[in-house]
């Protein structure tokens, strides 16, 4: 994924040698059950890179005479990250809240004394283009290193219509700038101070149809929570802008709010959050073919309970983890903690939270091309420090990838 050195051994085949390989291949996408634990290990495999592409996967391939090669010395070779769950394009920081959440007040609390995404709503407003651009490709950067090659990334902090096109525009810009794949989205229907009738007449009439206009089939989402919007005005939104755009959710993080249903009943691409989800509202969700995500760094930093995402997948749910990257409850790009975390807080095996990673959160964002290694497949593939996969679940603080290729 790094830019290639330009000179003619960079355009040569690629073959890494050696490698305990999670090919995650043969499994329908996206994953449920016990398919979520089969991660389609070659102990002591080879990969061929042929142009930007998987040539070949295997114990044995054939090498061409000009390959270049990588020995693994049996480390894991796996499919990039996938984070289809970000809000990375911001401007400000939010230290003096985080230390009030240290105190113990709540961030509801916080919301409403116009603090959290208020905050960072205003000092968005205030930054230019290029400079919430350069913000965010800073940590594209710093996902990259990571091992996250795939990437959503949200508006939501404008809440205006001209601040919410400057969102986009400076994550379209960024996205064109970074070796990864960027994929934005337009969470219009975000927390906003005033009154919510109005805002959302506003969203309707005036930005959704911008949205149309400039960014044709973006998915669209909404933050269904107290203080933010009701499911009355999700769905006032979402029969509109489905009919041009998938759409997401974030749900349930707070205390249940009856949205699960009515994102089912929709289609949504998926619910995110689900904390505090009924155990009915997960068989509901599970049952359907809208995915949950799941967000444990946001209970880590924040406070708050874990997502019951073991009980989820026991139903059959197709789950997807990914960071919540955003200045307020979940600073961190990091996909390997967050892999530790579902592990330790919310029931996950090791398998279960590496597939949830990469070949279901690639399904999520609509890409058939990468979350796994096949031939035929992207060359978004990460070498570990590691030798044995567990470990990106046991181990916790550190950078587990040697090298993203």
């Amino acid at each position: 994924m790094t830019p290639p050195p330009a000179d003619s051994a960079a355009h040569a085949p690629l073959l890494i040698r050696n490698a305990r390989v999670l090919t995650l291949a043969g499994a329908q996408t996206p994953r449920r059950g016990a398919a979520l634990r089969e991660l389609g290990v070659i102990p002591q495999g080879e990969v061929l890179v042929a142009d930007g592409l998987i040539a070949a996967v295997g114990e044995k391939v054939d090498v061409p005479p000009d390959a270049r090669v990588i020995d693994a010395l049996g480390r894991v070779l796996m499919p990039g990250f996938v984070d289809c769950h970000t809000h990375a394009c911001w401007a400000g920081d939010r230290l003096d809240e985080w230390e009030r959440l240290m105190r113990g007040e709540s961030y509801e609390e916080i919301l409403r004394k116009g603090g959290a995404i208020h905050a960072t709503a205003r000092a968005v407003r205030e930054a230019t283009r290029n400079q919430l651009s350069a913000n965010l490709r800073a940590r594209l950067e710093e996902a990259l290193r990571g091992g996250t090659t795939t990437i959503e990334v949200k508006s939501g902090y404008g809440l205006t219509v001209e601040a919410e096109l400057k969102m986009l525009r400076a994550i379209q810009r960024a996205a064109g700038e970074w070796p990864g794949t960027v994929v934005p989205t337009a969470l219009i229907g975000h927390a906003f101070e005033g009154n919510l009738d109005d805002y959302v007449k506003l969203v309707v009439r005036d930005l959704l149809p911008e949205i149309i206009r400039e960014f044709p089939g973006i998915a669209v989402d909404a933050f269904c929570e107290p203080g933010a919007w009701t499911v009355e005005a999700c769905v006032k939104l979402f029969e509109k802008a489905r009919k041009r755009h998938p759409i997401r959710v974030h749900a349930d993080w707070w205390k249940p709010s009856g949205m699960i249903p009515e994102a089912v009943r929709m289609h949504a691409l998926s619910v995110d959050h689900l904390e505090s989800s009924t155990r009915a509202d997960l068989e509901l969700l599970a049952g359907s073919g809208t995915f949950g995500v799941v967000l444990p760094a946001t209970a880590f930093h924040a406070g708050g309970r874990f997502a019951s995402a073991a009980f989820f997948v026991d139903q059959g749910g197709a789950l997807a983890l990914a960071t919540n990257c955003n200045p307020g409850t979940a600073p961190t790009l990091s996909m390997p903690l967050v892999i530790a975390l579902a592990v330790r807080f919310c029931g996950l095996s090791p398998e279960e939270a590496i597939v949830a990673s990469t070949a279901n959160p690639a399904a999520l964002l609509g890409f058939s091309d990468r979350g796994t290694i096949e031939a035929g497949r992207r060359a978004d593939l990460i070498l570990l420090h590691h030798k044995d996969e567990r470990l990106l679940a046991h181990e916790f603080g550190g950078n587990p990838v040697a090298q993203v290729i």
